[in-house]
C-alpha cells in the first residue's frame, strides 16, 4: 500500500496537517487500511526531505499544516498513469499456510481449506453489506458523493478478492482430491502425506514449465 502517493493524492486538494490527512484517508478507503498518526507524519517528513511537500505555516488552531509541491504533483502523475507492478506479488499468509499443511505430520489439509472457506465466505457476505449501505450513501449524500464512491470501489475490489479466494480453495480442495485418489491407486506407500505432497510438488513445476514453453512458442 502506498501511503505516501495516497498522502500526495489528499494534499493535491489543499494544504492539510497530519491527523486531518489520516481521517481523510480512512473515510475514503473506509478504514480497511487504518493509518496511526505516527505513520503519517513520518511519511510526510520523508515527502519533505524527498521536495515533494513543504510546510505550510499553521491554521486557526494551531496545526502545522503541510502542501504539495510542483515534484510531488510530478510524483502523484506519474503514480496515476503507470500500472500496479504485480512482477513481486506481496507474501499471501493463506498461500504459505496451504503450502505448509501439505504433507505436514497431524494436519488434515482439507479442515484447513474448510475452515478458512468458512472464514472467506462471511468476509464475502459482510464486504457486500458495506457495499448495499455504501450505494445507499451515494445516492443520499451530494456533498460527499467522491468519498462514498471510492469507498464503494475499494468494497467491490474485496468482494472480488474474497470471490477468488473461494474459488481458489474449492480448486485446493478438488487437487488434493485427485492427488490422494490418484496415490491410493497406486499403492499405500504413495498414498502417504509425504507422496501426496511430492505429487503436488511436480504437478506444480510441470505446470510451470509448461507455461514458460508456451510463453516462448511461437
Amino acid at each position: 500500500m502506498s501511503i505516501r502517493h495516497g498522502l500526495l493524492a489528499l494534499l493535491e486538494r489543499g494544504p492539510r496537517y497530519g491527523s486531518q490527512l489520516r481521517t481523510e484517508f480512512e473515510f475514503r478507503t473506509g478504514s480497511t487500511w487504518p493509518l496511526n498518526v505516527g505513520q503519517v507524519y513520518t511519511t510526510l517528513s520523508r515527502l519533505e526531505r524527498d521536495g515533494m511537500v513543504v510546510q505550510d505555516g499553521e491554521d486557526e488552531a494551531g496545526h502545522l499544516l503541510y502542501a504539495i509541491t510542483d515534484s510531488g504533483r510530478v510524483e502523484l502523475r506519474s503514480w496515476f498513469e503507470h500500472p500496479v507492478d504485480r512482477t513481486s506479488p506481496a507474501r499471501d499468509e493463506l498461500a504459505i499456510k496451504l503450502a505448509m499443511a501439505v504433507g505436514a505430520p497431524g494436519v488434515d489439509i482439507r479442515d484447513v481449506i474448510q475452515s478458512q472457506r468458512r472464514h472467506t465466505v462471511k468476509a464475502m457476505q459482510d464486504y457486500t453489506r458495506l457495499k448495499v449501505q455504501a450505494l445507499t450513501a451515494v445516492e443520499k449524500n451530494g456533498d460527499r458523493e467522491r468519498d462514498d464512491i471510492a469507498w464503494c470501489l475499494v468494497l467491490e475490489q474485496l468482494i472480488f478478492q474474497t470471490e477468488a479466494e473461494a474459488r481458489w480453495l474449492d480448486h485446493c480442495e478438488s487437487r488434493l482430491i485427485r492427488l490422494s485418489s490418484t496415490a491410493r491407486v497406486a499403492g499405500p506407500e504413495t498414498a502417504s502425506p509425504g507422496a501426496v505432497a511430492g505429487a503436488a510438488g511436480t504437478g506444480a513445476r510441470a505446470a510451470a514449465g509448461a507455461k514458460e514453453a508456451a510463453r516462448h512458442r511461437p
